[in-house]
């Protein structure tokens, strides 16, 4: 089965191997929980497999690709007052792009954003099938009331 998505991906890259994803700045403290929590990632998300990323700053699934970062910093727009939405045990801010959504987790030791493509709905299935690695490797610190 030809795949065009994968080609435009290959020469998008470079013909490097892997997805490319655009650099973000990281919390270095997050590195060694973020190793952990892609390895601990699941095959699949959302019934899309995993993809290969070209580094490791990131982990994705499906095309259009569903991207999970890891590290990221704290949203402009999320503040005190800022709705959060609980999904699989973990609290997500939501913010709408014009590809779809950007979830980002709130009350944890560090941030973790899921961006989802409008292909993708519920959108919250991603955020469940992510919610166990999230759990596992960075912890509650105060859940959304």
């Amino acid at each position: 089965m030809r795949r065009p998505w994968l080609a435009a991906v290959l020469v998008a890259a470079g013909c490097s191997p892997g997805l490319g994803v655009d650099a973000y700045p990281t919390d270095p403290a997050s590195r060694v929980d973020c190793k952990a929590l892609f390895a601990d990632a699941p095959a699949k998300v959302a019934g899309q497999d995993s993809i290969l990323v070209k580094d490791d700053t990131a982990i994705a699934w499906g095309a259009p690709p569903i991207i999970l970062r890891c590290g990221v910093e704290k949203p402009a727009a999320l503040t005190r007052s800022s709705a959060c939405y609980p999904v699989g045990g973990v609290d997500w801010f939501s913010e709408t792009t014009n590809d779809g959504y950007l979830f980002t987790t709130v009350g944890r030791s560090f941030y973790v954003s899921v961006e989802v493509p409008k292909e993708y709905d519920p959108a919250s299935d991603a955020l469940a099938d992510v919610a166990t690695a999230v759990q596992k490797h960075d912890r509650s610190v105060q859940p959304c009331v």
